[in-house]
């Protein structure tokens, strides 16, 4: 059952990602109305309403726009959602990517994996007191038939295990790691954690077909 809402919720935010870049490409292509309002700023002499309305369209351009990290779309999509939200939390988040453009792995099961351990990983790390140390790295590649996905971040205070697998004592939390290590046994890989001197590291492996 919790794979199965884990599941469900990864497909809802994907099918979210997706609508943003449909959004972006239409304002891509919308982009001549905006050039012609600001040069008729510009041949009005409206110098200030002109700047005003370019810092509007970046801003709206660069919150709408997913980031190209490496070949694969939907990766790119989640990276560039996830690197919005650190930013908001005062999180900085490292990406290195180095992805086909397909994989055997559904993008259903990519989202749910990559979003729950990047979701634990910035809350995780946003917890921290020094804002220096409020750090996120995040590497995906391909390795020998593989795929890989390392998450570490920062932390504080203790982190309490069963199992090998994390506990959390929030309500409505504690399903995500169980869920991702089901997802990862499906695929006959592995998904394994460990907190060791403030440093949470996630580490998952998939063989691809």
């Amino acid at each position: 059952m919790a794979l199965s809402v884990l599941l469900e919720s990864a497909e809802q935010q994907l099918s979210a990602l997706q609508n943003t870049q449909k959004q972006a490409a239409v304002y891509r292509h919308d982009m001549r109305h905006h050039l012609a309002l600001i040069g008729g700023y510009l041949a009005d002499g409206n110098i200030e309403e002109a700047g005003k309305y370019v810092k509007l369209t970046q801003a709206d351009i660069e919150n709408i726009t997913p980031n190209r990290y490496c070949e694969n779309n939907t990766v790119n999509l989640i990276l560039s959602s996830f690197a919005s939200k650190a930013k908001k939390r005062g999180v900085v988040l490292s990406v290195e990517a180095e992805l086909p453009q397909s994989l055997s792995v559904s993008e259903t099961e990519l989202c749910a994996l990559l979003s729950n351990g990047l979701e634990n990983a910035i809350d995780a790390a946003a917890q921290v007191v020094d804002e220096q140390l409020r750090k996120v790295r995040v590497n995906c590649q391909t390795h020998k038939g593989n795929l890989l996905i390392f998450i570490e971040n920062s932390f504080t205070g203790s982190v309490e295990t069963e199992g090998g697998l994390p506990q959390s004592f929030r309500e409505g939390h504690g399903f995500g790691s169980k869920s991702m290590v089901m997802i990862a046994e499906k695929h006959n890989g592995y998904c394994s954690f460990e907190a060791k001197d403030e440093i949470f590291t996630l580490r998952i492996a998939l063989p691809l077909k």
